[in-house]
């Protein structure tokens, strides 16, 4: 997701969506914010989190109908649950549909998708997994293709979902 200081509206990448899988995304979106909201206990502090998180993420998604601009690159159905810290769990292998190999092409797709998902997000835990995921895969590439632009533009867009979803601005 290009923000209008680095790419022109034109030059934005269109999301991978149609505008009917947007509009029933945000269908579904909404009934889960009106249901995350009827059952949050108000001393959750991770309930409300999430709810502010989802109600980003939907804003982020009316805002790609009324103007078809900075919209997410993709609507993750079903959505990323992984946690890199688990027990069990080996953080070097997420579950990306991408081959975790770090040529040239392998890195721009891995990169791609990390930006994808991070635009997705509707929680908190996805939110620190696709932080703590973005940070341990960016030190595997290859040598010759670490200052990569394209693959560091998607990293960049997916930090700055991250951080827009967590209400930073």
């Amino acid at each position: 997701m290009a923000t209008g200081a680095t790419l022109a509206p034109d030059d934005e990448p269109r999301p991978s969506y149609d505008a009917a899988a947007l509009e029933d995304a945000l269908i579904r979106e909404r009934g889960a914010e009106a249901t995350e909201e009827q059952h949050a206990a108000p001393d959750d502090l991770t309930a409300a989190a999430d709810l502010a998180v989802r109600r980003r993420f939907i804003a982020s998604l009316e805002s790609c109908q009324a103007s078809r601009h900075r919209c997410p690159p993709r609507l993750d159905d079903p959505k990323w649950t992984w946690d890199p810290m688990a027990p069990g769990v080996d953080p070097a292998k997420p579950p990306l549909d991408a081959p975790l190999r770090f040529d040239l092409d392998d890195w721009r797709t891995i990169a791609d998708e990390l930006h994808g998902r991070a635009c997705a997000c509707r929680t908190l835990a996805c939110i620190d997994s696709l932080d703590v995921t973005i940070q341990l895969l960016e030190a595997r590439p290859m040598p010759d293709v670490e200052g990569d632009q394209a693959a560091s533009a998607s990293i960049t867009g997916a930090r700055e979902c991250l951080f827009r979803l967590r209400g930073k601005r």
